[in-house]
């Protein structure tokens, strides 16, 4: 009888132990969600330190899963899904100031274009030898911003990325406009702007002279 009590004692306290000693599957299927969260989030772009972090806290709990420390490995579980919840909080702010630089970019840039294209409707005549291949860029660009805009919500740093490419066609017509501005007009159309003056003020005098 005395065995028996004693035998349920033990037993009781190795069912105790048993229970307390389970796996943390919980803790670590949470901190596996957070984690995924992160990744959506884009915590790799805007948010990697403190990605690295959470991560190498997951390691962490990893290895003391493998190796049956179940109470430290759901503490560290526990901190790495803090630490995931951090990263997607700074990366989601990242994104937007991100996002918010890329539109202030835009704004600026659809400026200049607005610009660049009333110079090439002034320079008229002068645009001949070019329409060709104004045309084409112009069409790029269009194509571009409109590329960009669709881009900025999802993708800021990408939306960035092609607008610099657009700016840099703009930046080369700007300056080929202001080097057509400052060319001077050929030497046979000054001619012929000529002789056609000496000829409405030869017709002007002889209309005075009757």
């Amino acid at each position: 009888m005395k065995y028996d009590r004693l035998s349920l004692i033990v037993l009781a306290l190795l069912l105790i132990i048993t229970g307390c000693a389970k796996p943390p599957d919980a803790e670590r299927q949470a901190a596996m969600a957070a984690m995924d969260t992160a990744a959506s989030a884009g915590a790799d772009k805007y948010a990697s330190s403190d990605l690295d972090a959470a991560k190498r806290i997951w390691d962490t709990a990893e290895s003391q899963m493998k190796g049956k420390k179940y109470k430290e490995a759901k503490e560290s579980y526990t901190g790495a899904k803090v630490t995931f919840e951090k990263a997607t909080a700074a990366a989601e702010a990242g994104k937007k100031a991100a996002a918010d630089e890329a539109n202030a970019i835009m704004a600026a840039f659809e400026e200049s274009w607005k610009n660049l294209k009333a110079t090439a409707g002034k320079l008229g005549k002068k645009m001949k030898d070019k329409r060709e291949a104004w045309t084409a860029d112009a069409t790029t660009i269009s194509e571009g911003l409109a590329e960009a805009k669709e881009m900025i919500p999802a993708d800021p740093p990408g939306a960035k990325g092609k607008l610099e490419e657009l700016k840099a066609i703009v930046e080369k017509w700007e300056n080929t406009f202001k080097t057509m501005a400052a060319t001077p007009k050929k030497p046979e159309a000054v001619k012929k702007k000529a002789v056609k003056k000496r000829a409405v003020n030869k017709k002007a005098a002889k209309k005075v002279k009757k």
